[in-house]
């Protein structure tokens, strides 16, 4: 199958380019982002492949089905750029890569909660400078703090395996309860009882209309004060001017995120050379107790491979005429805009 492959870097290039080996397609890779300007670069092409930021609205969608569009392949776990109704009436397919990094994931939130305790960070750039002092380095012991898990799939299962290792208590939460959890001693409890009690919270869940902003002002006042917060997973679970004031107040005592909820226009681009203006990005920054890192959680060379497998698999079956076990169907139920994954 002839496909467009959009937001291209090289490391896309290489692994893509890898798993196709055996499967054949006519893959043309191109480095802009899919949206309604770009989409005429995909004319011709039955398949496109955008990744998490690319734009496949409703517009997009339009344009891509008029030039012959029948499957938009995402090479990304999140779909929540992808209006899943305006693909159904199209007559466009939509699959996705479901799991493709689960320890690379839980690792890295694991490594921004050991840096932002210990202040790794600040005593690599001392070090540089020849400071040796440890003022201002103090950490804690991991070993017996409480760490609560929103999210327990794959991710948060794992996470939780690992903070077991350094001796920690486990909280969870999740609409859907995963039985790992409570074998390893962990236990689920309601939000307020794990904001409560948490000495740090991660977050592993999507993005939903029920989980937008689920870190807001009401919950950071729930939270032990001085409270470490961290997310690996989805920029728009929390409202950062929230955040922000309760950095200021102190309520949160460190913040450790690999996604931000405007960092479509900033992630996977290097704008050293540039202005950044997004303001609160920028205030977010300033703050020493602060680790930011550009949505690299995911990547590992397993995931890169994972991912180029997966979604040339996905492509294989819509091309053979295959159910594809990862295509995204939308199924609104009453009452509310929830997204179910087929």
């Amino acid at each position: 199958m002839k496909v467009a492959v959009f937001s291209t870097k090289a490391y896309d290039r290489q692994f893509l380019e890898a798993a196709n080996s055996s499967k054949q397609h006519e893959l043309v890779f191109f480095e802009p982002r899919l949206d309604r300007d770009t989409a005429i670069l995909a004319a011709g092409f039955p398949g496109v492949c955008p990744f998490v930021h690319d734009q496949v609205d409703a517009s997009t969608l339009k344009i891509l089905a008029a030039n012959g569009t029948r499957l938009v392949s995402l090479r990304c776990a999140g779909f929540n750029n992808v209006d899943l109704n305006a693909a159904a009436e199209l007559g466009i397919r939509v699959s996705r890569v479901p799991a493709y990094s689960p320890y690379g994931v839980a690792e890295h939130a694991v490594g921004l909660i050991l840096s932002l305790n210990r202040k790794i960070h600040h005593a690599y750039n001392r070090v540089r400078d020849g400071n040796f002092s440890l003022n201002r380095l103090l950490g804690f012991n991991l070993h017996g703090r409480t760490v609560g898990i929103v999210g327990t799939g794959k991710i948060g299962l794992i996470l939780g395996q690992i903070m077991k290792g350094f001796g920690c208590n486990l909280l969870a939460y999740d609409v859907y309860q995963n039985p790992g959890i409570e074998a390893m001693g962990g236990k689920y409890v309601e939000l307020p009882e794990l904001f409560a009690k948490s000495d740090i919270i991660s977050l592993h869940c999507p993005l939903t209309p029920e989980t937008h902003h689920l870190i807001n002002e009401n919950a950071i006042a729930q939270m032990k004060p001085g409270v470490m917060l961290i997310n690996t997973s989805r920029g728009s679970l929390i409202d950062t001017q929230a955040v922000i004031e309760g950095l200021k107040s102190g309520q949160i005592g460190y913040l450790g995120v690999d996604v931000y909820e405007q960092e479509s226009e900033l992630f996977f681009e290097d704008l050293s050379g540039e202005i950044i203006k997004d303001d609160t990005f920028q205030r977010l920054t300033t703050f020493p107790n602060v680790l930011i890192t550009g949505h690299q959680a995911f990547f590992t060379e397993e995931a890169l491979r994972n991912i180029a497998e997966t979604t040339l698999s996905n492509i294989t079956d819509f091309e053979q005429g295959k159910a594809c076990p990862y295509e995204i169907c939308p199924q609104p139920q009453p009452g509310h805009n929830k997204v179910l994954v087929s």
